[in-house]
């Protein structure tokens, strides 16, 4: 079970590294638009478009690579002090009650709303640029079945750290700064006891 969990979760990140890019086309859509309005006053009528598919791609895709990462926010006050065998518990509870009756939700609703949108062969109402979206609705139901397969690895998870008391290591990713630099710090000296004046 331990090679499908991080078969899933190197599926996850790929994902999320993939979708990552969308950034960048955001960012460049961005800048181009402010670039060509306010400068030479010739606004795009295809640029928030794109701006708001690459922003709901990213948002979608990105969901089961935070999953894998275990970054989403976590109201973790006690959660954090508890022993890892009721940690694991209480995300299992949590995943079966809460998490997978969602994303079935996203992932059907999701799918009859992409269905919906190929058959009439949706367009954007947002601008005059007409720009086709039925095949970014696509990435509702994708992104609902991404989250179950994760969510599918993490009761894995639970379940193994349920029965020998430690959580498994996940695959290592990008980290944030802080905590890269934290890593990569030597050990500071103690401080010296400030010099009474004289």
């Amino acid at each position: 079970m331990t090679k499908l969990v991080y078969a899933i979760e190197s599926l996850s990140i790929w994902t999320g590294r993939a979708f990552g890019w969308c950034i960048l086309i955001l960012t460049l859509s961005v800048s181009y638009e402010v670039f060509v309005r306010y400068v030479l006053n010739k606004p795009t009528v295809w640029a928030f478009d794109v701006m708001v598919q690459m922003y709901g791609a990213l948002f979608l895709m990105a969901g089961a690579y935070a999953l894998a990462q275990d970054a989403h926010v976590r109201g973790d006050v006690l959660y954090r002090l508890f022993p890892v065998r009721m940690q694991a518990t209480i995300d299992f509870i949590l995943y079966l009650t809460f998490f997978f009756p969602g994303m079935l939700a996203l992932a059907w609703y999701g799918t009859e709303i992409a269905s919906d949108s190929w058959r009439y062969k949706e367009v954007s109402w947002n601008s005059p640029a007409r720009i086709q979206i039925y095949f970014f609705k696509t990435l509702i139901p994708l992104a609902g079945f991404l989250l179950m397969l994760q969510g599918f690895a993490e009761l894995v998870r639970c379940v193994k750290a349920i029965r020998t008391g430690v959580w498994m290591p996940r695959l290592d990713d990008v980290r944030e700064t802080e905590d890269a630099l934290q890593a990569e710090a030597p050990e500071y000296p103690p401080e010296r006891p400030l010099e009474q004046p004289r």
